[in-house]
């Protein structure tokens, strides 16, 4: 079981390093899939490895100077906030529910993310206050929703971040850079209720270090955006139908 969930994460770690998103949106569902605890388990060992891997991550997106520190700082602290308060309301909504919900939520992640994949980057981006203020806005959802389902909330970052106008690159580090807040911080108030094994958090926390470095390196120096974006859309796509089945 261990070998097995190791090697789920590692591959699914350095694909969404290359996103700036953490993995939780895989993440939770292999671990439930593997039979684990959905809250005790599931949900906050999502959250602490997603937070693990797009901190990693600002390592090489951080030496190609693709994450915007100002203009992300405001989302970052909303986030922050946030988050723990949508780990807080977890534990009383039934599981199927937040399944339901994570599943909604995987779905209008490769939607938004197929309708993008052919288009170009944006030539524009929005003046730094406009999109300090409507990122903090939506970054404040953003990690309450991903507080409470254990992924995060950069699937709802990243596009928007695209959307103000960040390339995919830069979208992608700077997604990183602000999920790394909503993710720690949404773990922490999981830390009550959680039951984790530790040979099993040992081996994945391993895991995740060495596969977010390696796609987050991808990424910035060898990637192209577009097939990036179509594969994690047809991904998604899979994971959501998987589900609700």
């Amino acid at each position: 079981m261990i070998a097995l969930a190791t090697l789920l994460v590692f591959v699914v770690s350095a694909i969404f390093a290359m996103l700036g998103l953490g993995g939780g949106m895989l993440y939770v569902p292999i671990f439930h899939w593997l039979g684990f605890g959905l809250k005790s388990v599931v949900i906050p060992l999502g959250l602490l490895l997603n937070g693990l891997n797009t901190l990693l991550a600002l390592i090489p997106y951080g030496r190609k100077r693709l994450v915007d520190w100002t203009g992300g700082l405001p989302m970052a602290l909303s986030a922050l906030v946030f988050a723990p308060l949508g780990a807080l309301v977890a534990p009383s909504v039934p599981s199927k529910v937040l399944l339901w919900l994570f599943a909604a939520a995987v779905i209008v992640a490769a939607a938004r993310t197929l309708l993008v994949a052919g288009k170009p980057d944006p030539a524009e981006i929005m003046p730094l206050g406009r999109r300090m203020l409507i990122g903090s806005v939506v970054a404040a959802g953003a990690g309450f929703i991903g507080g409470m389902l254990g992924i995060g909330g950069g699937f709802i970052i990243g596009p928007l971040l695209m959307w103000i106008g960040y390339d995919t690159k830069r979208a992608a580090a700077t997604t990183a850079y602000i999920v790394t807040f909503s993710s720690f911080s949404g773990f922490l108030g999981h830390v009550g209720h959680m039951a984790i094994d530790w040979p099993l958090l040992i081996s994945l926390v391993l895991a995740v270090i060495v596969a977010s470095l390696l796609g987050s390196w991808f990424m910035a120096n060898r990637a192209k955006p577009s097939w990036v974006k179509w594969f994690y859309g047809v991904l998604l796509l899979g994971v959501a139908a998987k589900l609700v089945a």
